[in-house]
């Protein structure tokens, strides 16, 4: 499984944004929570954005990511959202924790 974790500079403007791509599960998960770990410690960082629109299989391991990052308050998805991570957001009824953000752009100004 391909995957990717991009952490994008920040432009001082205390948004971190955090792009994926590719396939996410156990196995490939750990790239993601480390760079959400440091995003979550980092004082500066008062909202994080995670880009979801290249993502094209997550399990539940990336959901327990996301609802980690999530409990900082600080977590925007920006998407669109994938086919895949909607369902398992609509299944899991966990949809309704996140806010959810058209784009990158529109997510770094909410």
């Amino acid at each position: 499984m391909e995957q990717d974790v991009l952490v994008l500079p920040d432009e001082g403007n205390g948004v971190r944004v955090i792009a994926c791509s590719g396939d996410f599960d156990q196995a490939t998960l750990e790239p993601l929570r480390r760079a959400c770990a440091r995003a979550v410690a980092d004082p500066a960082v008062r909202r994080i954005v995670l880009d979801v629109s290249r993502v094209t299989f997550v399990d539940s391991s990336m959901l327990d990511a996301m609802l980690h990052v999530q409990r900082s308050g600080r977590l925007v998805l920006a998407g669109p959202l994938p086919r895949l991570l909607a369902q398992v957001l609509e299944i899991t009824l966990a949809g309704q924790l996140f806010t959810v953000a058209g784009s990158v752009e529109e997510a770094r100004i909410l």
